[in-house]
């Protein structure tokens, strides 16, 4: 028999704000009865216990709001929430899986609450807040319509997709990016629109049935179970469904003692056994909140920098065949003089910057397939000889071609992409330093549909240790873009950069204006050109940034 799990305790006065995660029930059918509905649920109030003043209550309809940012803003920082690709080795390979928490309860026992708590003492800046309501499946017309009724059991394991919750988390635990389905409780369906999220240090997946599979069990690292009073969950359940969801109190009371109720005792009051810990009166539980995340930081095992890893990888080897440099003409070499001095303008530094963009862009362009002829000179053009001369030639396009630049000094050489291929797409990919841990973070993602589909330009002005184009490339692979359709361009790149990327990522064609061989200490270019965003758009340079435009800037 399995041992009981370990219940924590905390002060006797509880502290839980109201909050719910279950399924909407009808709307009301008069405006009179929920202008009465509304007055009820404010009587409610003064059952609930007292509402703490870190947080506010949530007010949604739906399981993953797009309007809303990806972010958890507390009174000290922001935690991203919809996550990042975790940092990928010199292999290309992930270095450890995140550390995925269930949390498990009943209908508003405040297991979101206890979540942000968890998020925010924990002090990892990259997280996933995976919830369970968002996998509720499709419904039939006639459950369609016992739902409108108040007469569909949401609170039943048969409710929920758990084939596609445990696809998820897997790929999420991986780092792999993943497409959640966005739930609308109003109409019991799910939006045409789903949500992108990637992987993170730490996932938090909650839902009132976490601990009912015993597949999903195996992908969880720490189980807790929020243990609130049946009368206050009740209490939560009548406010948030009254005022927020427009229902009567009957239809609530109704709905909760012929499903959520009995559900309660028969599939979830069960589960607690399999906890690791139980959280007895939720949020107001400041003791077990502190345990948990002591547990949850001795597990997070403490990894060195990356870009000490990329270092020492690959040195001294020769520089891999995928890497193609742009003829070193006097024409090249002399732009690459102008660029490189510290005491060049900056207008002459963009206009040479562009020059060189160019000729890269124009360059990587001959790397690309042409479309082949199916016959011997099926491509002909009528020409300007005065007897209508045919000419045979080659039907080469720019159809087919996306361009993604890191950001902020990759959106420089779009418009070299743009002046040589018209109409092309164009997605852009924040990637920033933490400097404190030498580790690439993703910011900002935007890329255009069926980018799969696509070569994909990957644009960089500068490439030192490669860590941000290592992270690049992973984010383009996880949205299906083959390998061997990606080309990296950049106007100048270290040696250590190169073998990076190359070693990770052997068919990712590398295409570069000039290779320097050596980095500082501080994994800046030598020579290099500086810091190559400050000089184009005349900001000021960064005290300990790199060259590199891992460190980049939002304006």
């Amino acid at each position: 028999m399995a041992a009981p799990p370990a219940r924590a305790d905390a002060d006797p006065s509880p502290t839980s704000p109201p909050t719910a995660r279950d399924p909407p029930g009808r709307q009301a059918e008069k405006s009179e009865t929920a202008c009465e509905d509304r007055s009820n649920a404010e009587s409610l109030d003064r059952l609930l216990p007292p509402v703490g003043t870190g947080h506010s209550p949530r007010k949604r309809t739906t399981s993953q709001c797009k309007s809303e940012p990806p972010l958890l803003r507390t009174s000290k920082r922001t935690i991203y929430t919809a996550g990042r690709p975790p940092w990928y080795n010199e292999h290309g390979t992930q270095s450890k899986e995140a550390f995925a928490i269930g949390l498990g309860g009943g209908s508003a026992s405040g297991k979101t609450t206890v979540a942000r708590m968890i998020i925010e003492a924990l002090d990892v800046p990259w997280v996933v807040l995976l919830s369970m309501d968002s996998f509720y499946k499709v419904l039939t017309e006639q459950q369609q319509e016992q739902a409108a009724h108040n007469n569909f059991n949401f609170d039943h394991p048969d409710a929920f997709d758990f084939d596609l919750i445990i696809s998820t988390l897997k790929k999420l635990k991986q780092g792999k990016s993943v497409k959640v389905p966005v739930y609308d409780f109003t109409t019991h369906s799910r939006k045409r629109d789903w949500k992108t999220l990637y992987g993170a240090n730490v996932i938090i997946f909650e839902g009132i049935m976490a601990f009912a599979d015993k597949t999903l069990l195996e992908l969880l690292d720490m189980k807790i179970f929020v243990d609130t009073d049946s009368d206050i969950r009740l209490v939560r359940r009548l406010r948030r469904d009254i005022s927020e969801r427009g229902r009567d109190i009957e239809g609530v009371i109704k709905q909760y003692n012929k499903f959520v109720k009995p559900s309660f005792d028969q599939y979830i009051q069960p589960t607690m056994r399999l906890a690791d810990i139980v959280v007895p009166r939720g949020s107001g539980n400041t003791v077990a909140i502190d345990l948990i995340v002591q547990h949850v930081h001795s597990q997070l095992e403490e990894v060195s920098g990356p870009q000490a890893a990329l270092a020492s990888a690959h040195q001294c080897h020769p520089l891999p065949q995928t890497l193609s440099v742009l003829k070193s003409t006097p024409q090249v070499r002399g732009m690459h003089t102008i660029i490189r001095d510290k005491e060049t303008s900056r207008d002459e530094f963009i206009f040479y910057s562009k020059r060189l963009m160019r000729l890269l862009i124009e360059h990587a362009l001959s790397f690309l397939p042409f479309q082949p002829a199916r016959t011997p000179c099926a491509h002909r053009v009528l020409t300007f000889h005065p007897t209508g001369l045919l000419l045979c030639g080659e039907a080469g396009t720019c159809l087919g071609i996306t361009g993604v630049s890191i950001l902020r000094a990759g959106e420089t050489m779009e418009p070299a992409l743009r002046a040589v291929c018209k109409d092309v797409r164009i997605g852009t990919i924040l990637i920033q330093t933490n400097q404190l841990t030498g580790e690439p973070e993703l910011h900002y993602l935007r890329l255009p549909k069926d980018i799969s589909d696509d070569h994909v330009i990957l644009m960089d002005c500068t490439v030192s240790t490669g860590a941000a184009a290592m992270m690049a490339v992973r984010v383009l692979l996880d949205h299906d873009v083959p390998e061997d359709k990606i080309f990296l361009l950049s106007l100048l790149m270290a040696e250590m950069g190169v073998h990076s990327v190359a070693y990770a990522f052997p068919r990712v064609r590398i295409i570069t204006t000039a290779v320097d061989k050596r980095v500082n200490d501080l994994f800046r270019i030598i020579p290099g050109i500086g810091n190559f965003g400050d000089r184009y758009f005349g900001t000021d340079a960064v005290p300990d940034g790199s060259d590199e435009e891992e460190v980049a800037y939002t304006g």
